[in-house]
């Protein structure tokens, strides 16, 4: 009786342990990436995985295993419509798994890594579809080759290990797809200093202030003869001229002599 009624109980409990443990070791689902991006703000980026096949197919799979997703707000993907609507199927499917790295880092681990990452789009085989992942204080940004500039992680949507989602602030844009960002010119050379003029030659002679010659001054009282030189004169005049006389009255008087005695 006592055996018959613990066979029973085995019986019982068995199947209720298996069930337990079956359910204890089942993996659990991963989040729904697509509507956590709805409520995060970035409901026009889902929209367009949603609607690319590959891309669907691609997160989905990703999400089990691993996954970071850096989405676009609404408004970036409506600045960015009119050049996403000139890319092919392709090229619309690699923009969108860009956005995504195989990887699950938490907010923390984010903001500890810097460096080149690769992303759903990249080919195991080749170095390409990869972005650079940089850490500038509190800020996380992610830079690529192309024009589009550095987008910068804004908030976080979702962090549910094995899945994080962060939203950015504008479309990440790979060189692969989009025109190589111009380098940044360098300034000119400064012109080599001209060597110094010799002294009289050169430029410093042409600009040398051309001397001015004063007029030549006229005479004046410095350059008269002194006074007692000026009496002396006076007196030679005197002298020379008092004989001349002497001599004239003479002359005369011997004509009046001459003639009374005719």
């Amino acid at each position: 009786m006592h055996l018959a009624a613990a066979i029973l109980c085995v019986a019982l409990v068995l199947p209720l342990a298996a069930a337990a443990a079956g359910k204890a070791t089942a993996p659990a689902a991963p989040p729904n990436v697509t509507a956590a991006m709805v409520k995060g703000g970035c409901k026009a980026f889902a929209a367009l995985i949603a609607s690319t096949p590959d891309a669907a197919s691609t997160y989905a799979s990703a999400a089990g295993g691993g996954m970071t997703v850096f989405c676009p707000s609404d408004d970036a993907v409506a600045a960015f419509a009119p050049r996403y609507k000139n890319l092919t199927a392709d090229g619309k499917a690699s923009l969108l798994l860009f956005h995504a790295v195989p990887v699950y880092y938490s907010p923390g681990s984010l903001k500890s890594n810097n460096g080149v990452m690769n992303t759903l789009a990249t080919d195991g085989a080749a170095k390409n579809y990869n972005f650079t992942l940089q850490n500038e204080g509190n800020v996380v940004t992610i830079k690529t080759g192309a024009s589009g500039g550095v987008a910068r992680v804004k908030a976080t949507v979702l962090d549910a290990d094995p899945v994080a989602v962060y939203a950015v602030d504008r479309v990440v844009q790979p060189v692969e797809l989009f025109k190589p960002a111009p380098s940044p010119t360098s300034a000119p050379a400064p012109a080599p200093a001209a060597d110094a003029p010799k002294a009289g030659k050169g430029a410093h002679a042409r600009h040398r202030a051309t001397p001015v010659v004063a007029d030549a001054p006229g005479p004046d009282a410095d350059d008269a003869p002194p006074a007692d030189q000026k009496k002396g004169s006076q007196k030679n005049a005197a002298a020379g001229g008092a004989p001349r006389s002497r001599w004239f009255a003479a002359a005369l008087a011997a004509v009046a002599v001459a003639s009374t005695l005719a």
